[in-house]
Formats: structure tokens, sequence, C-alpha cells
């Protein structure tokens, strides 16, 4: 399978100007720590910021939370102290979940953007 992608991928770009070429290149796989960067970049940049910063104090709070329910023994507070630690930890969750989304997106993106250059390409050979 490898070497027949390999192939389709030599075609491609055959049929494309150097410019073309260069774009289609940059549309490769990208391993996870790419991708990380990756969100770091483009209109979001400075959401995914503020919630990574959102994050760090989330989790925070939480180890605060944590270190409190085992020092109390009261057990309204042990039940305060274990609720607020569920939901910082829900926090930081949701703005994980949130990062992936966007990872994924943007991974979806380049391939609509791989698709596109292959109809490109195809339907310029076929109007030759």
């Amino acid at each position: 399978m490898k070497t027949n992608m390999e192939d389709i991928d030599k075609l491609i770009k055959e049929t494309l100007t150097q410019e073309e070429a260069k774009f289609y290149d940059q549309l490769e796989e990208q391993n996870a720590f790419q991708m990380i960067l990756g969100i770091f970049s483009g209109k979001m940049k400075w959401l995914i910021i503020i919630m990574n910063i959102m994050t760090a104090v989330f989790f925070g709070f939480f180890v605060y939370c944590v270190i409190q329910f085992f020092n109390t023994d009261v057990t309204n507070e042990l039940i305060k102290w274990g609720i607020g630690g569920v939901a910082f930890l829900l926090g930081v969750s949701m703005m994980k979940i949130f990062a992936w989304m966007q990872m994924d997106k943007n991974a979806l993106l380049r391939e609509m953007k791989r698709l596109e250059l292959q109809i490109s390409s195809l339907s310029g050979k076929m109007s030759d």
C-alpha cells in the first residue's frame, strides 16, 4: 500500500507546477509534536494560548484542592474540597478535549487541501 501511495504522490507532483508541488509537500502527515505546535498558528492562536494558561491554573487549583482534601477531617470540608477538585479536573479535561479537537480539525483541513490538489491535478490531465 505504501508504494501505491508513493506512486500516486509521484504522479500528482509531476502534473503540478513547482509552486503547487511545494505546497503539496507541506501537506504531508504530521507527527504528534508537529500537530501540537500546529494549533498555535492561525486565527485561533490567542485562544489556544489563553486556554493553555487556564489549564495550568486549573491544574494548580486541582492540586491545591487535593492537598486540602487530605489535610482535613471534617466531613463537610471533605465534600467541598472533593467537589472543587473534581470541578477543576473537569475544567482541565474540557480544555484538553478542545485542543485535541483543534488538532483533528487541522488534520482534516490538511487532507481536504490534498484532495483539492489531487482533483485539480486530475482535471488538468483530463483537459490536456
